[in-house]
C-alpha cells in the first residue's frame, strides 16, 4: 500500500498539469512501515527527455537520481519510487514504463485530460519484470 497526503498528491496534480503536453515526473521519498510505503516528500523533476519524445515518455537521469538520493539521504528517508503524468492518456504503466521500471519502486502515474490531472493510480513491477500490479493508494490528510 502507498500512503500518502492529499497535499502531495495535489503537488503532484498540479505538477502534471504544469507540464501537459509533455509528461512531467519526479520522485517520491518516504519510509517502509511494514507492507506500507509512506510517502512523506516530494522532488520535482524536469523531464530530460529529448523534446520531440516528451509527449509521451520521460528520462530521468543518472544526476537526478544523485539528487533525488541525496534529498533522501538529507532527510532520512528513503526514495520509494516515481511519479510521472501521462497526458491525455490513461493512468496505467505502458509496455515503455515496463521495460525501464524497478521492482522495488512504487510508480504512481496520473491521467491528464485535457491540461487537467483526472487521476492517479499506483503500480509496482514484479520481480520477474514481466508485470505490474497496482498497489493501493490509501489517501491521508
Amino acid at each position: 500500500m502507498l500512503e500518502i497526503s492529499i497535499g502531495l498528491i495535489d503537488q503532484i496534480h498540479a505538477h502534471g498539469e504544469a507540464a501537459y503536453p509533455e509528461e512531467g515526473a519526479g520522485f517520491l521519498l518516504g519510509r517502509l512501515d511494514g507492507a506500507s510505503r509512506r510517502v512523506t516528500s516530494l522532488v520535482f523533476l524536469t523531464n530530460s527527455r529529448e523534446t520531440t519524445a516528451r509527449r509521451n515518455r520521460y528520462l530521468l537521469t543518472a544526476e537526478d537520481y544523485l539528487a533525488g538520493e541525496q534529498e533522501a539521504t538529507r532527510l532520512g528517508w528513503d526514495i520509494l519510487g516515481v511519479f510521472h503524468s501521462h497526458p491525455d492518456h490513461l493512468n496505467i504503466p505502458s509496455e515503455f514504463d515496463r521495460e525501464w521500471a524497478l521492482p522495488w519502486f512504487s510508480y504512481l502515474i496520473t491521467s491528464i485530460q485535457p491540461g487537467r490531472a483526472a487521476g492517479s493510480r499506483s503500480w509496482r513491477l514484479a520481480d520477474d519484470r514481466l508485470a505490474f500490479s497496482e498497489e493501493t493508494i490509501h489517501l491521508t490528510r
